[in-house]
């Protein structure tokens, strides 16, 4: 079992790819969160599309977006800041 935590922050209007696709090991949890309380953080999470043609939104409700068992996609994860400063985040992802 592997465990990755990390920390990192996307500059206004970026993007970045979170996790690799897992290739000797399979993906049984993920976890990303948006740190600091501002008024309104609209981040996006793709899975395996980096031009975010279907995505999942961290807004200012729901500042963390977490996922686990079995039908966990396997692929990239991706990560987009669409807002006007740099946002801060922390990512988990636990591989067996």
């Amino acid at each position: 079992m592997v465990q990755t935590i990390i920390s990192f922050g996307i500059p206004a209007w970026g993007q970045r790819l979170v996790f690799e696709k897992p290739h000797s090991l399979r993906r049984i949890f993920c976890e990303i969160r948006v740190l600091g309380d501002e008024a309104w953080t609209q981040s996006r999470v793709s899975f395996d599309d980096p031009r975010f043609m279907s995505y999942y939104i961290l807004s200012d409700w729901y500042k963390q977006f977490e996922i686990k068992g079995d039908g966990i996609s396997q692929g990239d994860i991706w990560l987009r800041n669409p807002s006007e400063k740099v946002r801060y985040y922390t990512a988990t992802e636990i591989l067996v």
